[in-house]
């Protein structure tokens, strides 16, 4: 084999030893770009730890960060001031007592005052969310007169005061212009019914012999029908009772206010009411329970309607006069009838 068969000897520039054979296979290598071309590094064991990361093109990756532990469960809080709300209960069942068991004059007219001042938060609350103006003069005169007359002259005498309020709501609306006539006298004749009528059945109770003990009894079934709920429902409560209306009521809680109304009914009427008896007191208990959730709901309507939380802010911890008239105004009518029904009136 001649030199030509081993191809052409190297030129200048060629890495490869002088004493190799014929140049490998591939295009042909020149001096210049021999010499611009890097070489690999030398790659050590160990390729891939941190410890070598200098040696790579992108810096080292920082550690995964380790997620903070979850908070603890926080434990179940009541919505409201709950040392304010006892003590104006207890300032207001104060007041309640003396004034029912010393002069029940004066009692009528703890019932008027609030009234008054519960027909002052509703029609206000109606005229700033919704720009309905109900006539407050009238309803106030009107609702003060139909306690009274309840008092004075029986169911007689509360009709009638019903029905000369809503003719003093209509004529009264007479006097601005026709725009929202129907909506106002309408809203007011509402509040007429839901806040001075309800009441009255109130001051019917403490026209019988016994007024003061069927008043206290009602007040004290319905106030233990809320605690019981309260309670229940706060510490056992899953079961969303209306939670389009009210979220924070549960079944759990209703369970809990007819139980405990139940067995205060039945203590109350076999004890404090002459001529009651346990299973009478059981029923009525029952009834408050029923009458009391659904007027705190009828309220929470009116409230979720209106975007609002409290209808007053007149009783620390509690809301306004409305806000504890919620669950005793519809709740009066009910325990009065059922005491004219199994005692007499």
């Amino acid at each position: 084999m001649n030199d030509s068969s081993r191809g052409a000897p190297p030129t200048a520039g060629y890495w490869g030893p002088t004493d190799q054979g014929a140049a490998p296979a591939g295009p042909a290598y020149d001096g210049q770009s021999a010499q611009q071309t890097r070489p690999m590094p030398i790659v050590p064991d160990g390729f891939g730890d941190e410890s070598h990361a200098e040696l790579r093109d992108e810096p080292p990756q920082e550690p995964m960060a380790v997620p903070p532990p979850p908070p603890p469960p926080q434990k179940k809080r009541a919505g409201r001031d709950l040392r304010a709300a006892i003590g104006v209960g207890v300032g207001l069942g104060a007041v309640v007592a003396a004034s029912l068991f010393i002069v029940k004059a004066v009692f009528i007219g703890v019932i008027a005052v609030a009234v008054v001042i519960g027909l002052w938060e509703l029609t206000s609350r109606l005229d700033e969310k919704k720009g309905i103006k109900a006539p407050l003069v009238p309803l106030a005169v009107g609702g003060a007169a139909m306690v009274v007359a309840g008092y004075a002259r029986g169911p007689e005498g509360a009709w009638a005061a019903m029905a000369l309020t809503g003719l003093a709501v209509l004529v009264w609306r007479m006097t601005q212009p026709p725009e929202g006539y129907l909506r106002d006298v309408t809203a007011g004749v509402f509040a007429a019914f839901y806040v001075p009528f309800l009441a009255t059945f109130v001051a019917l109770m403490l026209t019988a012999d016994d007024g003061p003990q069927r008043v206290l009894m009602f007040l004290v079934l319905t106030v233990v029908s809320d605690t019981g709920a309260y309670a229940v429902g706060w510490r056992f409560g899953t079961h969303k009772l209306a939670p389009r209306i009210s979220p924070g009521k549960t079944r759990e809680g209703l369970g809990g206010a007819v139980l405990f109304a139940m067995v205060a009914g039945a203590l109350l009427m076999e004890f404090m009411i002459d001529g009651g008896h346990w299973w009478q007191g059981l029923l009525v208990g029952l009834a408050v329970a029923a009458s009391a959730t659904l007027g705190d709901l009828g309220e929470s309507m009116i409230k979720r309607d209106l975007g609002i939380k409290d209808m007053g802010t007149l009783l620390p911890g509690h809301g306004g006069i409305m806000d504890r008239l919620d669950s005793l105004l519809p709740t009066a009518p009910v325990v009065w009838l059922l005491l004219v029904l199994f005692v007499g009136s």
